[in-house]
């Protein structure tokens, strides 16, 4: 049995949000990771693209390695890990495409007719990839490659419900998904308080396993892949959560964390967030 490497591909693409102060227009896209799990024969590919074209050059990327995609594995049911899943298998017609029973339940309501034709294919004329499908085979806590062990992590709720991430005990390698972001705003539309504090808690538990490399859902393409990212993911909720509580308008939360994370791509995101925190 041979030994598993890695490796990852960042996807840049335009953020989604309208109406974002014009002052971050640099720093407004985002960066989604495709991460190839692989032996010498084998491969499992953690989460896809949005549109057309990415989920091509991830094929092309896929290929460049000489490997055969055993398993699709998708973290939870977020268009844009999901959307290319059908594209991937078309290229790769050996590949199962799989996800915890929760993220086969979610992924119906993302993918109907009127969801991608009014929502999608507005945001992303004409570069939709097809098929858009859903899982194969639901997975539970783990499965295998070629005999070597990914075992699931079920996080709950973090920047949506339902969120996995995988750890490789063989690579010391969490791939996180939505639960930790590196150098980008974390997505809290959707949030809670009650689901940041789980968030964080979610974070804390990936600490635990002392891993030596783990790669976020969303990462600036510059940044490494460094268990740094779960400290600063719990410290980005726990001031976004202090702030929120200080903040009587979306526009001075959005102003505060931007001071604290000047840097940070996608603002669209803390944009969109704010909005939704203050309403609440």
């Amino acid at each position: 049995m041979s030994g598993l490497k890695y490796d990852v591909l960042n996807n840049r693409r335009d953020g989604v949000t309208r109406g974002v102060p014009e002052e971050t227009k640099a720093l407004q896209w985002v960066s989604n990771t495709a991460t190839l799990i692989a032996d010498e024969q084998n491969a499992v590919l953690v989460d896809t693209y949005m549109t057309r074209s990415a989920n091509q050059e991830l094929i092309d990327w896929i290929k460049a390695h000489h490997i055969n995609v055993k398993y699709i594995y998708l973290t939870h049911a977020h268009a844009d890990h999901f959307f290319g899943a059908g594209m991937i298998k078309a290229a790769f017609p050996g590949a199962t495409i799989i996800g915890t029973q929760a993220t086969a339940d979610g992924i119906p309501a993302v993918m109907t007719p009127g969801n991608i034709a009014g929502t999608w294919e507005a945001l992303f004329p004409g570069n939709l990839p097809s098929p858009i499908v859903g899982v194969d085979e639901v997975v539970d806590s783990a499965f295998e490659l070629d005999g070597h062990r990914i075992e699931i992590i079920q996080n709950g709720f973090t920047d949506t419900h339902d969120t996995t991430s995988l750890w490789v005990p063989e690579l010391k390698l969490i791939v996180a998904g939505d639960a930790t972001y590196n150098g980008i705003h974390a997505y809290m539309q959707e949030t809670t308080l009650h689901a940041r504090n789980n968030w964080i808690k979610v974070n804390e538990h990936l600490k635990t396993l002392h891993p030596q490399f783990v790669v976020a859902g969303h990462k600036n393409p510059e940044n490494k892949d460094d268990p740094a990212i779960i400290d600063q993911t719990i410290q980005y909720i726990i001031d976004f959560n202090r702030l929120a509580a200080e903040a009587t308008t979306a526009e001075a939360l959005y102003a505060k964390m931007l001071a604290l994370y000047p840097h940070y791509l996608n603002p669209g995101s803390l944009w969109s967030s704010a909005h939704a925190v203050i309403r609440q």
